[in-house]
């Protein structure tokens, strides 16, 4: 009898679209992503200039409209938000992150699951420096995605650098990866932990 060996198909990719959003209280960045495997494609992005409304609710009010008005045309499956830094000033603290709560929002009453990436995360991810700056990562974004136009403000390109983040992240079902730099430290941090505690080694 003749073997036939068993020749497994290839996965197709996943193809889902991310809506990257960078939270702000005067100005607001969002950007949609489309991922399909390792591929990056922008569709588009812009920015909600928040100034022209005096009353903070009213701005609250303009996030709400206006990225119901962005997941109405683009039909984004997830949400990828910059969660809030921690600041000295408590008032601009709280309007933050009423911001960021309001785009929230929107998402889960689409049924958007929603992935929140801290500044120095999305920067580490990006460049590879937790401590870059916002220029150093919008240099980046281009051999990262394929865009047809680059974003004109700062606002815009964090809020791609937060989706393509999270596009990055979907690439690691095991969790971040970690350098090998990283993995050396670690591994000479844990060996000089047992050496000073060797009760904690089990037989």
């Amino acid at each position: 009898m003749q073997s036939r060996a068993n020749i497994s198909k290839p996965v197709p990719a996943v193809e889902r679209i991310i809506l990257g959003v960078d939270p702000g209280s005067t100005i607001m960045g969002y950007c949609l992503l489309r991922s399909r495997g390792k591929e990056a494609f922008v569709l588009a992005s812009g920015v909600l200039r928040l100034s022209q409304y005096g009353e903070h609710y009213q701005r609250l009010t303009a996030i709400f409209h206006r990225l119901n008005q962005v997941v109405t045309e683009y039909r984004p499956d997830e949400l990828a938000i910059e969660s809030p830094f921690f600041g000295k000033n408590v008032q601009s603290m709280l309007k933050l992150g009423r911001a960021q709560g309001v785009a929230i929002t929107v998402a889960l009453t689409r049924g958007m699951p929603v992935q929140e990436y801290s500044p120095r995360r999305i920067k580490q991810v990006i460049t590879g420096n937790g401590n870059a700056s916002k220029e150093q990562v919008a240099k980046m974004l281009p051999s990262l995605t394929t865009m047809l136009n680059l974003p004109e403000t700062l606002d815009e390109t964090d809020a791609l650098a937060t989706a393509l983040c999270h596009h990055i992240e979907l690439q690691r079902p095991l969790g971040p990866s970690v350098s090998p730099a990283r993995k050396a430290k670690q591994a000479q941090t844990w060996k000089q932990f047992l050496e000073q505690n060797p009760e904690r080694l089990k037989p």
